[in-house]
Formats: C-alpha cells, sequence, structure tokens
C-alpha cells in the first residue's frame, strides 16, 4: 500500500529528528542557541507522541516539558550568564572621570568569547562601590586612579607592585574564574586588575578593623 508506506515513511522521519536534534542539543556551547534547539526538540517529541495516539503525553511535553522547562533556563541563563561591573555614576562625583569607553572595550571581547554579558552598575560614590563588592551585588568594581581616591580599608591594596606607568582605572573582581578570563585574554595594560577574596576579607574584618582582602595582583 503506497499510502500506508508514505505514512510511515513521514513518521519516520519525523522520529529520527529526535536523537539528531538531542545530539545538536548536547554538543552545543551557546547557551541561547541550545535553548533554540531545546525548543526544537521539545516540539518534535510532541510531535511524535501525538503520532503514536498519545495525546495528553504530547501535551505534557509541550506544556511542561518545552515551554516552562524552556522559560527556567532563559532565567537561569539570562541572570547567570552576566558580569555585573560596578562603576562610580560621572554625574554624581564631584571630580571629573576619565573615560571608561577603553576599558569597557576590552572588557567586552574576552567575555563575548564565553557568552557573557557585561551589565554596568552605577553607584554615587566609592564607598557604595565597595559595599556593593563586599556584599556580593556585583562580580567586580572599576574604580579610577585619577585623582588618587581613598580606599576602604578592607580594599586596600599594596600600591608598591604597581607598574611605574599605572593605567586610569583599577578593576576589583572578586569572582576567581572572571579573573583568570580577563588576565588570560588581555595582557596589555589599560587597567589594573585586582582578585579580592570578599569571603576571607569579611572573615579577617571580623576579626580586625585593619585587616585587608588578599588581592592577587595583575593587569589588564
Amino acid at each position: 500500500m503506497p499510502e500506508i508506506l508514505t505514512d510511515e515513511f513521514y513518521i519516520l522521519a519525523i522520529a529520527l529528528l529526535l536523537p539528531l536534534t538531542a545530539c545538536m542539543l548536547v554538543s552545543q556551547v551557546n547557551p541561547y542557541h541550545a535553548l533554540v534547539i531545546r525548543g526544537i526538540l521539545g516540539a518534535v517529541a510532541a510531535l511524535v507522541y501525538a503520532l503514536f495516539g498519545a495525546a495528553d503525553v504530547a501535551l505534557t511535553e509541550a506544556l511542561v516539558g518545552t515551554m516552562l522547562s524552556i522559560t527556567l533556563y532563559a532565567v537561569a541563563v539570562r541572570s547567570s550568564m552576566s558580569m555585573r561591573l560596578g562603576v562610580l555614576d560621572s554625574k554624581t562625583t564631584e571630580h571629573p572621570l576619565p573615560s571608561m569607553d577603553s576599558v569597557l572595550a576590552a572588557l567586552r571581547p574576552p567575555l563575548d568569547k564565553y557568552y557573557l554579558r557585561l551589565e554596568v552598575v552605577p553607584y554615587s560614590n566609592l564607598q557604595d562601590l565597595h559595599t556593593a563588592l563586599r556584599d556580593q551585588e556585583v562580580h567586580a568594581i572599576c574604580e579610577s586612579l585619577e585623582p588618587r581616591q581613598t580606599q576602604p580599608a578592607s580594599l586596600t591594596v599594596d600600591d608598591s607592585t604597581l607598574e611605574n606607568h599605572e593605567p586610569s582605572y583599577r578593576l576589583h573582581i572578586r569572582v576567581r574564574r572572571l579573573y583568570n578570563i580577563l588576565q588570560a585574554a588581555l595582557p596589555d595594560a589599560i587597567a589594573h586588575l585586582t582578585y579580592v577574596n570578599v569571603a576571607a576579607s569579611s572573615a579577617a574584618a571580623s576579626h580586625s578593623t585593619s585587616s585587608i582582602a588578599k588581592p592577587v595582583e595583575g593587569h589588564l
């Protein structure tokens, strides 16, 4: 029966899309592309269930396995695949700040390589900026070195380790992975790069008001 053979052929072709899209999903490194492929996989699965007469399973797969899971994945990717950078709002500072365009432009390529977004969060003063880093509201902060600014004791670093030619900005990063990515990808010195162990700094601060974080110096 040619008509029956044609129907079986189409069902088999649709069923073969399941392992194909599953392999594409597993091998995908871009999380945003993975979300799209996950949607295609769910749609194919729901279609296969419907073709085999399991309408209730197909409806569950479409609503829960595809729509709900993709929505949750999208929220998770949106919130986790980003680097929140705290900066001073130039409109609220007394002294004009040097342009951050070069720093932001240098940060984006290595972050794009790992599909990370750069989210700039402005703060009105230096104290709030360091408090945000200590409270883990941001992953890193960027402060100007011109003019020289007074820093909280918990985040003060030894200036003797700086090179003779200092860049205009200093980046404090509390996430080791981000620090390693930026240090490895951007060897040219356009900003001084410092890793801050916020947990160790908070624990030390509870015993001594003069204790400081243990930074790892580097250049961005």
